[in-house]
């Protein structure tokens, strides 16, 4: 492994101290938990609803980048790929409320579920009012009979922004739920791996994928996928991924889409974009319209290369919400 960090078991750390003394305007450490960092921007908006998020390190800028104005307010950062533990989910919910209650949007991962559930009891016994929506948009983690289950990877930014406007724009705990669910249930992704990431304390792959061949539907922390195929041209890739999703949502042709593509760490920009145009294509084919297409490393997987393809199905509301002006670092490409 050949890796530019100090020890590998204080990679989060090291990185922490890293994006602090860059980005230092923008946010700040809590002073209770190491592992809670908050939004300075978002202090601009003091009356709103508080959004907080977190997961485990390794996906950036998720979910640090997405601090700021008319985003997330707070968020607790674990190890790499390991949930925080309820006390960072706990200061977070604590630095995000102004009052108007809380809204935990996060990752459906078992971890993640379990240590939110405990903060938010905690939160509730201090008489703080929170309520949670779980991105769930991997059609590859679960079936569709059993969607509850799946993980939430690239769609939780769009969850994020669409909640964010309506939090800025003076909207209840309600409302700001009810369109992060919205949001949830019409996202969907689907990813394909290239080649695995490397968790720096292992010092080696945790997974494999054979030269000339790629994963389809591969996991954001290298969960097997769906099938393993011999490496195509990017166009037939690109049919494969949208066909996929539109078969997941089960609608008739005339939908208005955003798309993201977003990398997983080692893609070359040049790769992301040379598949928007089959991923736009496909689905222009299939008779539907793309409203705006997002290409950037919105959430990656350590340095697994790869690509994320989202599809959010719009309507006036949702658009509306995406369009909303938001500051915030991981939002380049936005």
């Amino acid at each position: 492994m050949q890796r530019l960090i100090n020890n590998p078991d204080k990679v989060v750390d090291d990185m922490l101290k890293g994006f602090l003394r860059v980005h230092g305007s923008h946010v700040e450490l809590s002073m209770v938990n190491p592992r809670v960092i908050f939004s300075k921007r978002s202090a601009e908006e003091p009356d709103r609803v508080g959004l907080v998020s977190g997961g485990g390190s390794g996906h950036e800028p998720a979910f640090l980048g997405y601090l700021g104005k008319g985003l997330l307010d707070a968020v607790a950062v674990g190890e790499v790929f390991s949930s925080p533990g309820p006390n960072a989910f706990l200061e977070a919910i604590r630095g995000a409320d102004r009052g108007n209650g809380v809204a935990c949007l996060f990752g459906n991962y078992a971890g993640d579920s379990m240590n939110v559930q405990m903060a938010i009891r905690l939160a509730e016994d201090e008489g703080r009012c929170v309520a949670i929506v779980k991105a769930r948009d991997d059609i590859a983690s679960a079936p569709k009979n059993a969607a509850e289950k799946r993980h939430g990877i690239a769609g939780g930014v769009l969850m994020w922004k669409t909640a964010g406007a309506v939090a800025a724009r003076g909207g209840t705990l309600e409302e700001v739920i009810a369109v992060a669910e919205q949001t949830a249930q019409h996202t969907r992704s689907v990813c394909v791996g290239l080649a695995p990431c490397t968790i720096p304390a292992v010092g080696k792959p945790n997974f494999t994928i054979d030269a000339g061949n790629y994963e389809f539907g591969i996991g954001h922390h290298g969960e097997t996928g769906q099938f393993v195929a011999p490496l195509e041209n990017a166009q037939k890739i690109a049919d494969s991924m949208v066909t996929a999703l539109l078969d997941d949502f089960d609608i008739q042709a005339g939908s208005e889409f955003a798309v993201m593509l977003s990398g997983l760490g080692a893609t070359p920009l040049m790769e992301q974009y040379l598949m928007a145009e089959p991923v736009i294509g496909a689905l222009q084919r299939q008779g539907h319209t793309v409203w705006h297409t997002y290409v950037g490393d919105f959430v990656t997987s350590l340095d697994m290369n790869g690509l994320c393809v989202t599809l959010l199905k719009l309507d006036e509301n949702l658009k509306s919400h995406l369009s909303f002006p938001a500051s915030a670092l991981g939002l380049a490409s936005l």
